[in-house]
């Protein structure tokens, strides 16, 4: 069985993140941190973007499930 086909696990990745203790981390590790957590925004916004570009396409070309003569 592929990972894709398997439930999503509770406390995902970002759940985790949220849940660390920050305390022990120097000030240039949290700027990395910040850094990586920027970039991995940016990876997630354009894979919404993505799919959103997807969607509409799709809605374009079967008539985006509205009855004939609405919209």
């Amino acid at each position: 069985m592929d990972e894709d086909d398997l439930p999503r696990r509770k406390g995902d990745a970002a759940d985790q993140l949220r849940r660390e203790d920050l305390d022990s981390y120097s000030r240039h590790e949290l700027d990395a941190r910040i850094q990586l957590l920027e970039a991995e925004i940016a990876r997630v916004e354009a894979h919404r973007d993505k799919a959103s570009a997807h969607m509409k396409a799709a809605d374009a070309l079967f008539g985006g499930g509205k009855p004939a003569g609405e919209g």
